[in-house]
């Protein structure tokens, strides 16, 4: 799968080499001339990394990470001139993934976008629970779908969770009742179908099977 990434540096010739760097190793490269620039191409495109410069005019570096950081984990590695070891604290203190100083070798650099591509693909697998066009963040406890977000009740949220970790097992009633209401609950079973009617109503898609008498089970694409 092709990996793009998104280079911040507001001086050209700099921009330029690591475009060519980057491209001739098999990435997809798009260049900003500053941090306004970068936002707004962030904005509109999903990069697999970030390689962002600190001293740029009109939004700087640091500033940029701190934006992107409200919102993403994208990877994001700082390259630039500033080598003092208070700025490369604050680097990381902003989340960053990596510092480089320059002037840095280029061989090394895709060394480092390697190693952070890495740990962020690691870290995803354990981030997110997946089936079919449904993703679920299990740390932000958000669910989407073609990644537009879906508005789930918590309850909801672990109704779906556990029916995709049970996946292709049928899920029953009294199991979704002890493991999302709490073995101390009496109530009917009949919540867990008033649930269930609401998921299938907010994912819009035919993924949840009713078995008769029993409880739930997942069904892909046709």
């Amino acid at each position: 799968m092709e990996k793009y990434i998104l280079v911040v540096e507001d001086d050209y010739k700099s921009q330029q080499l690591l475009q060519q760097f980057l491209t001739s190793n098999g990435y997809k490269v798009d260049c900003a001339n500053d941090g306004l620039e970068g936002i707004q191409m962030y904005k509109d495109r999903n990069y697999n990394l970030i390689l962002l410069d600190i001293v740029m005019p009109n939004l700087d570096g640091f500033s940029m990470c701190k934006m992107i950081r409200k919102e993403s984990d994208v990877p994001i590695i700082f390259v630039t001139a500033l080598s003092s070891e208070s700025d490369q604290i604050k680097g990381f203190d902003l989340l960053c993934d990596d510092y480089i100083v320059k002037p840095f070798s280029y061989n090394l650099l895709i060394k480092r976008i390697e190693a952070v591509l890495r740990r962020s693909k690691e870290d995803k697998a354990g981030v997110y629970l997946t089936f079919e066009k449904i993703k679920l963040n299990l740390k932000t406890y958000s669910a989407e779908i073609d990644g537009k977000i879906i508005d789930l009740t918590l309850k909801e949220f672990n109704i779906l969770k556990s029916l995709i970790e049970n996946y292709p097992q049928v899920v029953t009633r009294e199991k979704l009742l002890d493991s999302i209401w709490g073995y101390d609950y009496f109530g009917d079973t009949r919540i867990v179908d008033a649930h269930i009617k609401n998921i299938r109503k907010k994912i819009i898609l035919p993924y949840i099977k009713t078995v008769k008498g029993i409880g739930y089970t997942l069904q892909k694409d046709i």
